[in-house]
């Protein structure tokens, strides 16, 4: 079970993130569940590019090579905000921007990106990108349990820093 806290006056407040409520009543697979979930193009992708320091719509919209729309970049993030693994706070600076954080559920889906990254390098010949051949080199020299927890003990660190969540 995920578990968040909350910062108040240098105390933190422990508590259980609730549950995401799948809807279908009858027994279901649970690869099914979070393809359902999280099975569309666009999802993970997001939640990859906030581990890589993107907070913003324009950020989104504008700095990641897939091209996403924006209609659908809208519809990514409201989803992603309903199930408890992305948040946002507002800009100090201009209120009318929002810049997005993972939440702890969110930060839990790294080991996803992790093992979706090292089955395609291993599986799928293709051109790797900057982004692909750091990340691959990291990996060769750690540990799959040492490169998990450096991307999500960093992101944690980010996110106290950047956020101060």
């Amino acid at each position: 079970m995920a578990l968040f806290f909350l910062k108040v006056n240098y105390t933190h407040i422990y508590l259980k993130m609730r549950k995401i409520k799948y809807d279908k009543k009858e027994s279901i697979c649970a690869c099914k569940v979070s393809l359902d979930i999280l099975g569309d193009k666009w999802s993970l992708i997001i939640v990859r590019d906030i581990f890589r320091e993107k907070y913003t719509f324009s950020e989104f919209l504008n700095e990641s090579d897939e091209g996403i729309s924006s209609s659908i970049l809208v519809d990514r993030l409201k989803k992603l905000i309903s199930l408890e693994i992305i948040n946002f706070t507002r800009d100090p600076e201009d209120k009318k921007i929002k810049k997005y954080y993972l939440s702890d559920r969110g930060i839990d889906l790294y080991e996803v990106i992790y093992e979706l990254q090292f089955w395609t390098i291993n599986n799928v010949d293709f051109n790797h990108s900057t982004n692909t051949t750091k990340w691959k080199n990291f990996t060769s020299l750690n540990s799959k349990e040492q490169v998990i927890s450096h991307y999500k003990n960093s992101y944690r660190k980010l996110r106290l820093k950047t956020f101060n969540l």
